[in-house]
């Protein structure tokens, strides 16, 4: 069977998918990207936190990550607007002047999060892009992909396949 775009009626105009008849299930998604810093912001690092006029960069990042993802149907037309039920961002040090943002999303409902763990993931990455910029604009973004779903009628996990 061929697949369809969701979100376009048989009129060919775009619609909101009906979860109506869908089955009420455990529903979570984790989403990822790669941030590149350059060496002046690395420089900025003591033990895993940057701290600027700002704030602490990671701790601000999780926070707006969590509350972005809380807020999905509020910026990407068509999306459910959802009751997360838990809601986690992290964000960590990798070798090569590299910082690996997961935002993992949770809830008891007809539809997924994959959404929300993508719309956190990349909030949070660019509260740390906004947060550092002034001390260089290098700052590359990259590799935001959904890692994993489960729920619904299709399981996905990037790092088992």
């Amino acid at each position: 069977m061929a697949k369809e775009f969701s979100h376009i009626d048989t009129s060919g105009n775009p619609s909101m998918v009906d979860v109506g008849a869908k089955e009420v299930s455990a529903r979570s998604a984790t989403a990822r990207c790669i941030i590149t810093l350059p060496s002046e912001v690395i420089m900025q690092m003591q033990n895993d936190e940057m701290h600027t006029k700002k704030g602490p960069v990671f701790q601000t990042a999780i926070i707006a990550g969590v509350m972005a993802a809380k807020r999905t149907s509020e910026l990407i037309p068509l999306c459910h607007p959802l009751n997360l039920e838990d809601c986690q961002v992290s964000i960590r040090p990798l070798p090569g002047n590299k910082v690996e943002v997961r935002c993992t999303a949770k809830l008891y409902g007809k539809t997924g999060v994959e959404m929300e763990a993508l719309t956190g993931t990349s909030i949070a990455a660019l509260t740390i892009y906004d947060m550092c910029k002034a001390f260089s604009h290098e700052i590359i973004i990259s590799d935001l992909c959904l890692i994993s779903k489960t729920g619904g009628k299709h399981e996905f996990n990037r790092e088992s396949s």
